[in-house]
């Protein structure tokens, strides 16, 4: 798949399905929000949502009262979309379209998060990358949330391929940097009525 557009591909998604049309779709990021809480995150820690496209977990922030949030995400159309339905409240969060092998942060993060947008990366030098930009931008005593297919899962999402992970090869990734609090898989149910088991890691930067 040299030639694979990635980002036209997500535009694509965005432009001709709704949001309860996509397999990602949660009404409430129950478990993401939970390591808000776990965690005690504070109100003004910097959070990032990568892939956060126009997913809910940004809306709960803000009715949180959490300060300082930012969503990352490869498609204008996803960011868009969010945008029109939080209206004035879209003022309050930082929004950056970008695919994440090529974003250059301006900040540290606290508080990392991405839930199903990792496992699309299977080019090992894309997971290296991925590796030094979170190790390079998380703040120390930062955390980092990490959700993607278990091997259990999935092996393809939206028609391409994915890279399945464990809780073994998830930290052994990201050992260098950070500690793992704790590691679980989860069901998820898709709009469609498909369950997708996820392994979720938590980690604390050394």
């Amino acid at each position: 798949m040299k030639n694979f557009d990635r980002k036209k591909h997500w535009e694509n998604i965005y432009q001709t399905k709704s949001l309860e049309e996509v397999s990602w779709f949660q009404p409430k990021p129950e478990t993401s929000l939970s390591f808000l809480k776990e965690l005690a995150v504070s109100k003004t820690s910097k959070i990032i949502d990568v892939g956060g496209g126009d997913s809910f977990f940004a809306d709960f922030l803000l009715e949180l009262e959490y300060e300082d949030i930012t969503v990352l995400d490869i498609s204008e159309s996803a960011i868009n979309r969010a945008k029109k339905r939080l209206g004035k409240n879209a003022e309050k969060i930082k929004w950056i379209v970008s695919d994440v092998n090529s974003f250059s942060p301006s900040e540290k993060y606290d508080f990392w998060h991405d839930r199903a947008a990792f496992h699309f990366l299977t080019d090992k030098n894309e997971i290296e990358n991925y590796r030094k930009l979170v190790a390079e931008n998380i703040s120390d005593d930062g955390i980092l949330v990490i959700a993607t297919f278990s091997e259990n899962g999935p092996k393809k999402c939206s028609g391409i391929d994915i890279q399945q992970y464990s809780e073994e090869t998830l930290t052994e990734i990201f050992h260098n940097d950070f500690d793992k609090i704790r590691g679980f898989t989860e069901n998820h149910t898709t709009p469609f009525d498909t369950v997708q088991n996820f392994v979720y890691c938590n980690f604390r930067k050394k």
